[in-house]
């Protein structure tokens, strides 16, 4: 062996253990892996700051209306509606915030509901300390404020009007922002209620409590043994409403609990919404839970039983005195993708957009960015023009399509690319994917959306390929993008609880960590249905029906969710002053008409229908919603042009606007679609064309009628015909049933239609 001097030898032996330190720990799933941490120059999620000891050792839950209190290094304002809170070390703050309009640059208006005029809530013998979440179930959360030797603990939920607060030792003080003055409502010595700012504040203390007032503060002299009390903003100074308030003020909520089941035979998803409390004193047990209108709306159990209600940025949250509740959806399925369009007069524009996708596919499958979303966005492109060119009879097209999606995913999931992969981080309990975009890995945003395409994806591949779907093989890394965003248990220490969705708003928030003044939020509501619709189709076709009713509940759910808070298409929630047909951006404490990257009307519209497939056709439900918002684009696009701004190019998103009204007016959709005009960037003309020849032959959905299968499509035309589709994933024949009759014999693996006239 040749001689190496020392000084020689310690820099080879630095540089082997630099090489060791710079290799990445990696551990397998399926075929694929996964690396255990980022490399060195890739972000590392944000630390969940705001945990007390007991929440630790489990997955974080990110992206809920609380998340600020996790990760935020200085209090956040969380909107729990009707209220709003605040966990400074100057003590607990809870809000009943009313509407603020803001006019916009944009000539339209914002509707704001901004936390202020707090009722502060303070211990006295000793000094609270800056909240964390200590504890968390579906839709309420425990605050821990107190210090290593004290307690002093406030339970918030969703909906609620009370927050319920336990403390170790000493009086509780409870202060207003502007002078506050006591009203004598009740004559029952456990109440005080404060009149401050134009509100009623309601404070209920247990038996023996004394009220002291001190300058602008009123405090609770607590009896020993008695650590407790409520508090509430009431909705009106009626002595029914104190009453009934005082009733259930000492029923303390201490879980929260959501359960769903389907029904198969009639397509029905019943939700049910229960919650426990612990009776602190007095003999009811039962709380009163705010129902949002998505709960009561049409709601026949509840009909009858509501007293009061809180106006609010969600519309009315009306009370029912119960601890459980029920909601009853109708589940409206799809099909992976439309049957051939056989004998059209355009069937050769079809074939010669076509064959020009499948020539620019690779090119096509990644235009813009290069992390997650883009690529998934693009993945998903080229899929559904895999579906048209199968469909269509062109085999070699398909395959060379299927090809190309499987050596991308491949790329991604063997963990061996240089600059792309996945990180499962063990901390946080998240599955992370690079090159990072808009801020998924730092601020832990977006993982529906980015996976979501994926996932459906996927799910069309293993329509034509089980083997390479399969656990063994590449299944397994979407078994993981799954978990991270639609883990059904609870408490886990891998991944959260339905990472992303908010179970009594209904809806998915899409910022991970929740920072701002206006809260959480969620822009592209149809990105969140497409993530769903993936799950049921992925599940469908693995027999997981676990994993299917989930996504049932999710995509059903938030598709109510959608046509009340994004939509408002029962005209019970946006305000009067609110200028805009539908809802872009969604915060806890806001609504606008806007984007996060720019404020040009089309794309403002768009960003909550895209992308429109087989699975959209939910957005087919309220005609009039739809032609109302497209009759908007003109005059929204006048004023945008006349602050001296252009579209570019000036029918940016065309395509998808066609689809839309398509969906309610094939006819009219059709003439709205060019050929060579711009091409929305998760779309094809291929698809598009496609999906509305389709739409011309069947008609628009016809959702009056249901089947006893998940994946099933319903078309109506004005003549009265009417096209019913359903698809088999399963390896034996099955015989689908519609709720009209009609029965249809569907082979294996396959998609069968049969159609019939009935009345116009």
């Amino acid at each position: 062996m040749q001689h190496v001097p020392r000084f020689l030898m310690l820099a080879i032996s630095g540089l082997v253990l630099s090489t060791s330190v710079i290799a990445q720990a990696t551990a397998p799933v399926g075929a694929g892996q996964v690396l255990l941490s980022p490399r060195a120059t890739d972000n590392k999620p944000p630390p969940a700051i705001g945990l007390t000891d007991a929440m630790k050792g489990q997955a974080v839950a990110t992206n809920q209306w609380y998340s600020g209190l996790v990760f935020s290094p200085k209090p956040e304002v969380l909107f729990a509606q009707p209220y709003t809170i605040k966990a400074p070390a100057t003590g607990f703050e809870l809000a009943l915030p009313t509407r603020q309009v803001l006019a916009t640059e944009r000539k339209d208006t914002e509707i704001h509901y901004p936390h202020r005029s707090p009722l502060v809530i303070s211990p006295v013998a000793f000094k609270a300390s800056q909240g964390k979440l200590a504890k968390a179930s579906d839709w309420s959360i425990d605050i821990a404020m107190g210090t290593s030797t004290d307690r002093f603990d406030l339970t918030v939920a969703h909906g609620s009007p009370y927050v319920f607060g336990r403390i170790s030792q000493g009086p509780v003080a409870f202060a207003t922002t502007s002078q506050a003055q006591r009203t004598q409502l009740s004559s029952d010595p456990r109440v005080l209620t404060l009149s401050s700012g134009g509100q009623t504040f309601a404070i209920f203390g247990p038996n023996g409590v004394r009220w002291e007032q001190n300058g602008n503060q009123w405090m609770a002299h607590l009896p020993e043994g008695k650590g407790y009390f409520s508090a509430a903003v009431l909705p009106d100074v009626s002595p029914e409403t104190l009453a009934l308030f005082t009733r259930h003020a000492y029923a303390f909520v201490t879980q929260t609990q959501v359960s769903w089941r389907y029904g198969e035979t009639n397509n029905a998803l019943t939700t049910d919404y229960q919650v426990s409390t612990q009776v602190m004193e007095g003999t009811e047990t039962q709380t009163l839970q705010g129902l949002y209108p998505h709960h009561w709306h049409q709601n026949a159990q509840v009909a009858g039983k509501l007293i009061g209600q809180y106006d609010t940025i969600r519309g009315a949250i009306r009370l029912l005195p119960s601890n459980q509740f029920s909601t009853v959806l109708t589940y409206r399925g799809f099909v992976p993708y439309w049957p051939s369009v056989k004998n059209n007069p355009r069937s050769d524009e079809l074939k010669a957009v076509m064959k020009a996708d499948v020539r620019n596919a690779r090119r096509n499958m990644l235009q813009i960015g290069n992390g997650p979303y883009w690529q998934g966005k693009g993945l998903q492109r080229i899929s559904k023009v895999m579906d048209v060119a199968e469909q269509q009879g062109d085999a070699d097209a398909a395959a060379r399509l299927q090809s190309l999606l499987k050596g991308r995913i491949e790329q991604w999931f063997s963990g061996k690319d240089r600059n792309t992969y996945f990180h499962l981080d063990k901390t946080l309990g998240t599955v992370l994917a690079y090159p990072e975009e808009y801020f998924a890995v730092e601020q832990m945003n977006d993982h529906h959306f980015h996976y979501g395409y994926w996932i459906r994806t996927m799910a069309d591949l293993a329509l034509r390929d089980p083997e390479w779907t399969s656990d063994a093989q590449w299944g397994a890394m979407t078994e993981l993008l799954i978990k991270d965003i639609a883990t059904a248990e609870r408490g886990r220490a891998d991944f959260p609880f339905l990472r992303t969705f908010d179970i009594y708003e209904g809806h998915s928030w899409a910022s991970g960590i929740g920072l701002g003044d206006l809260g959480n939020n969620q822009e592209s509501s149809s990105e969140a249905i497409n993530a769903w619709s993936a799950l049921i189709l992925w599940a469908e076709i693995r027999g997981n029906k676990a994993l299917r009713d989930l996504g049932i509940y999710l995509y059903t759910t938030e598709i109510e969710a959608i046509r009340h808070y994004w939509f408002d298409v029962h005209n019970l929630v946006f305000a009067p002053e609110y200028k805009n047909k539908e809802v872009s951006m969604l915060f806890g404490g806001a609504y606008k008409h806007n984007t996060w990257w720019t404020d040009e009307p089309r794309q403002i519209k768009g960003i909550n229908l895209l992308p429109i497939s087989t699975s959209s056709t939910y957005l087919g439900l309220d005609p009039e919603h739809t032609r109302r918002s497209l009759a908007t684009l003109p005059e929204d696009t006048r004023i945008y042009e006349s602050r001296g701004k252009r579209a570019n190019p000036t029918d940016m998103w065309q395509d998808l606007f066609a689809k839309y009204m398509g969906l309610t007016d094939p006819a009219e959709g059709l003439k709205m679609w060019d050929r060579w005009g711009a091409v929305e960037l998760g779309d094809t003309r291929t698809h598009t064309l496609h999906f509305l020849l389709s739409l011309e032959t069947m008609g628009p959905p016809d959702f009056s009628v249901t089947a006893d299968h998940v994946l099933h499509s319903v078309f109506k035309r004005a003549d009265g015909q009417r096209t019913y589709l359903a698809y088999n994933t399963s390896k034996t024949p099955r015989t689908v049933k519609f709720s009209d009759g009609q029965v249809l014999e569907v082979p294996p693996r396959s998609l069968a239609q049969s159609s019939k006239k009935v009345s116009p």
